[in-house]
């Protein structure tokens, strides 16, 4: 079967630099997967608006595949409708997931293992590049992103609602993963240079949930 690429997407800065170095390799990404919320209508976890990871997708010029999930999930539940969402994609004829993952060993062999019960292979193209390295190449690039959540308890939520840019990084504590990779920040990429155009939002109030996270609301 013909190799057909499917990306586990959040529309932030390690989900670019993925599908830029898929790209680099010649790759053939032909969709992205991500997760919302049924009742807010935005991306679970970065709070990002529908309707902004539908331009974002389209700027890209790939389809995108949501998965939809109740407010409150638990694990179980949630590994069903994934599971049904790759079950989808092998009638699409996908023969991979990719993931964005750097270098936690516990959340890919949690991917591993629940993609050994599908048709699909999974690829982890960033596994083991130095973050620090990513960052810059990410802004050298020409890649623009916005951070979209922090969380309080291992990050200023100060840090909220600024672009990742070269003074992001200088700001940045010591102790914290320039890429967030241990969920210090989340973000979502607006232009660069895979982008046919940048998407358009403004920014809107920040506000806080589950007692940790500070999140800034994307308008589209």
């Amino acid at each position: 079967m013909e190799k057909k690429i499917c990306l586990s997407w959040s529309g932030g800065r390690d989900s670019m630099m993925m599908l830029n170095e898929l790209k680099r390799l010649n790759e053939p990404v032909e969709g992205l997967l991500t997760t919302f919320q049924e009742g807010s209508g935005k991306m679970m976890m970065h709070e990002v608006p529908v309707s902004l990871v539908e331009q974002q997708a389209k700027a890209l010029g790939l389809p995108l595949f949501p998965v939809w999930f109740g407010e409150q999930v638990d694990n179980t539940e949630y590994e069903k409708r994934m599971a049904g969402a790759v079950r989808s994609l092998e009638k699409e004829n996908f023969t991979h997931m990719s993931f964005g993952d750097l270098y936690l060993e516990d959340i890919r062999k949690y991917r591993e293992k629940q993609m050994e019960q599908s048709a699909l292979d999974p690829l982890f193209p960033l596994w083991g590049k130095m973050t620090s390295e990513l960052s810059q190449q990410f802004l050298s690039q020409g890649n623009r992103a916005i951070i979209v959540c922090v969380d309080e308890e291992q990050l200023d939520p100060g840090f909220v609602g600024r672009e990742y840019n070269e003074e992001f990084l200088r700001d940045l504590p010591d102790a914290v993963d320039p890429c967030g990779e241990n969920g210090e920040f989340h973000s979502f990429v607006f232009d660069g240079p895979l982008f046919q155009h940048a998407v358009a939002f403004k920014v809107g109030t920040t506000y806080r949930k589950w007692d940790r996270f500070t999140y800034v609301e994307l308008l589209g």
